[in-house]
């Protein structure tokens, strides 16, 4: 009882973070009249104490001393900081520049541009239906762009962005919150810096905007942490498989506020492009979910196996047994593309 209680808590946990990335859209717009740049900065610096009194909470203050005894992963979170700049400073403007539609794109795309990714720069092997669903991505890139009468650029650095950031990230191998700590921290003292500049010029909205647009521009620390913390909470009580699929709940509720909320443009050459996009998207998880399956058959075979060997049978160098396999088998969410 108590696992089935911790995974229904994780998918709680996974579909308020998602929803709640998802429905981020709303709270852009209500810094106006603040620039993308000020709002970016607010949120590097608000993000920062909102993560260190996390932390501050659960006690985790030990991985700084090694990240700090560490040269080449100081390097990726600074890497890491750079890119998720670009990412959150853009979807803030498109956001509030009616481009709410084609920033959710960059998102439904990002499991493509991923994949593409892992074979350009790991060298990663795709399966058949992996091939069929980049190449339909790149079909959908293409209407798209007739249909915008240009390159989706904003969805293709979006994607592009967060893609690398996740590939870094990857590499960093630490906790949410530790990494989203360092991220800010690195981010920290520029963001500071233009936030006084501003003030100094008499250009922040923060100190001339009145009491609740201050209130709003300190709470995009919240808007940012709380989702992070949820997701944390929820990786470790649900498969990250399942994760996965709750991942396409937040692009699916930014282009249903698009297009229902902000009455965005969508001619029909834009839902032909999204639906090739979709199209691409059911055949990942289709393969995912039919990979997954395949190897918890496997799994449960050579357990079986294992448990049918006599229990007299002593194992050898000459006579290996399924009984003693090399290595556990991986979890399929985490394992390369192959």
């Amino acid at each position: 009882m108590k696992g089935k209680s911790e995974q229904r808590a994780g998918l709680l946990y996974g579909v308020g973070a998602y929803g709640m990335w998802g429905l981020v859209p709303l709270f852009w717009p209500l810094l106006r009249p603040s620039g993308a740049i000020e709002i970016l900065a607010h949120r590097m610096v608000w993000s920062l104490g909102v993560v260190a009194v996390a932390l501050l909470v659960v006690r985790r203050w030990a991985w700084i001393a090694e990240l700090a005894r560490d040269p080449r992963k100081l390097g990726l979170i600074a890497v890491a900081a750079a890119t998720i700049t670009v990412n959150w400073g853009l979807y803030i403007w498109a956001v509030n520049n009616g481009q709410v539609v084609e920033a959710s794109l960059g998102y439904f795309i990002n499991p493509l541009v991923t994949i593409a990714m892992g074979v350009l720069l790991l060298g990663e092997r795709l399966r058949p239906v992996q091939w069929v669903a980049v190449a339909t991505g790149l079909a959908a890139v293409l209407v798209l762009a007739i249909g915008y009468g240009r390159p989706p650029w904003i969805s293709l650095t979006l994607a592009f962005s967060f893609a690398t950031y996740g590939l870094v990230k990857k590499k960093v191998n630490m906790g949410g919150l530790e990494s989203l700590a360092a991220e800010t921290a690195v981010l920290f003292v520029p963001a500071l810096g233009f936030l006084l500049w501003l003030t100094a010029t008499g250009e922040s909205t923060f100190t001339y905007g009145g009491a609740g647009h201050g209130f709003l521009l300190a709470a995009t620390g919240i808007v940012t942490a709380v989702p992070l913390i949820c997701f944390g909470a929820a990786a470790i009580r649900v498969p990250l498989s399942t994760l996965g699929l709750l991942q396409y709940l937040a692009p699916v509720f930014q282009f249903g506020l698009g297009v229902l909320y902000f009455h965005e443009s969508m001619p029909p050459e834009r839902w032909a492009g999204f639906a090739l996009v979709w199209l691409a998207l059911s055949l990942l998880t289709w393969d995912a979910l039919r990979t997954a399956r395949r190897n918890r058959a496997l799994a449960a075979e050579l357990l079986a196996t294992a448990a049918a060997a006599p229990a007299s049978a002593t194992p050898t160098a000459a006579t290996p047994t399924a009984a003693t396999p090399a290595a556990p088998l991986p979890d399929p969410a985490q394992q390369k593309i192959t």
